[in-house]
C-alpha cells in the first residue's frame, strides 16, 4: 500500500477521530433541535427541507470538519493544497460513461422494474428542474470535501481500499439516520435499511473512482450530484440492488487495487511530487 508524503506527515491517520466527532456533532446536535424543539426551530429558520440554514449547515458538516482540521494541521498553503484537488478531472473513459449515462441507465433501468417509469420526470413545467438541480449541486456533492476528499486517503494508508470503502458506508449511512426519523426531510419518507446498503455499495464505486482519478474531489462530487439528481425516477429497492451489482462489478474489475491498495492514494492535500514517508 503507498505510504503518505512530507505534506501529510502531521496529518495522521487517527485524525478519522476528531473528523468523525465534529461531523456528527454538528450534524446530529442540529437534528436534536429538529426532534425535540422543532416548532420554536422553525419558527426561526423555516421548515425543514433544501432551503433552511440549519439542514444546509448539518449536509456540509464533513466539509466543514475537513476544512477545519486541514487548516489546523496545515495552515492556509495546506488548505489550498487539499482543495487543489477540485482540479483534477482526468478519468478513464469507461468512468465517464459511467458518470453520465450509467447512474441514469440504472435508475431508469430500476423504476421499470419496479413499475414507476411513468413518475420519470417530476416536474412541470420543465423549467422548474432548474432551481431543483443547482440545489441538488450545492447540497450533496459538498459532503465529498470530507467523506472522501479527507476521510478516505486516511483510512487507506491502514485499510485496504475495500475494507475502508465498507468502513466510511457504515459511517456515512449512519451519519443519515436522522434524516429518517424527523418529518419533513426527504429521507423520511424512504426506508433506511434500503437506503444504508446503497450508501455501503456506493462507498465502495466512489472508492474506486477516487483511486483512478488520483484523488479527485470533482470527479466524486460530480457522481454525488448524479446519485441525487432530482430528475431521475424514484425506485430506492431497485437502485439499491443495482447499485449493489454495479459495486460487485468494480471489485471484481479492480480487485488487485482493491484488495492491495495499490493505486491507494493516501494524500489528503495534492502533492507537489511523489515522494514517500512514514505516514
Amino acid at each position: 500500500m503507498n505510504s503518505g508524503n512530507s505534506t501529510t506527515k502531521t496529518l495522521k491517520t487517527r485524525t478519522v477521530l476528531p473528523f468523525t466527532i465534529i461531523t456528527f456533532a454538528i450534524t446530529w446536535g442540529i437534528a436534536s433541535l429538529f426532534l425535540f424543539f422543532y416548532e420554536p426551530v422553525e419558527a426561526i429558520f423555516g421548515e425543514i427541507g433544501y432551503t433552511n440554514p440549519l439542514y444546509i449547515l448539518a449536509v456540509y458538516a464533513p466539509a466543514i470538519s475537513a476544512v477545519i482540521l486541514v487548516w489546523f494541521h496545515h495552515g492556509f498553503s495546506g488548505l489550498i493544497k487539499y482543495l487543489r484537488r477540485l482540479t483534477l478531472w482526468r478519468m478513464p473513459f469507461l468512468w465517464w460513461l459511467f458518470l453520465i449515462f450509467g447512474v441514469p441507465f440504472l435508475f431508469y433501468l430500476a423504476a421499470f422494474i419496479q413499475g414507476t417509469y411513468g413518475e420519470a420526470f417530476p416536474f412541470s413545467p420543465w423549467e422548474t428542474s432548474f432551481s431543483a438541480l443547482l440545489i441538488m449541486l450545492l447540497l450533496g456533492p459538498v459532503e465529498e470535501f470530507g467523506w472522501r476528499g479527507f476521510m478516505l486517503p486516511l483510512m487507506q494508508r491502514r485499510f485496504s481500499p475495500l475494507s475502508a470503502s465498507l468502513i466510511i458506508g457504515i459511517i456515512w449511512g449512519v451519519w443519515h439516520f436522522p434524516t429518517f426519523i424527523i418529518g419533513g426531510t426527504p429521507h423520511s419518507e424512504w426506508i433506511f435499511v434500503e437506503f444504508f446498503i446503497g450508501a455501503v455499495a456506493l462507498s465502495v464505486i466512489m472508492t474506486a473512482m477516487f483511486n483512478v482519478t488520483k484523488g479527485s474531489i470533482l470527479m466524486l462530487a460530480l457522481l454525488h450530484f448524479q446519485l441525487n439528481n432530482p430528475i431521475w425516477p424514484d425506485a430506492q429497492r431497485w437502485v439499491t440492488i443495482l447499485f449493489a451489482l454495479a459495486a460487485l462489478v468494480v471489485i471484481y474489475i479492480y480487485r488487485e487495487s482493491m484488495l492491495r491498495g495499490s493505486d491507494a492514494v493516501v494524500d489528503v492535500l495534492l502533492p507537489d511530487k511523489k515522494d514517500a514517508t512514514d505516514p
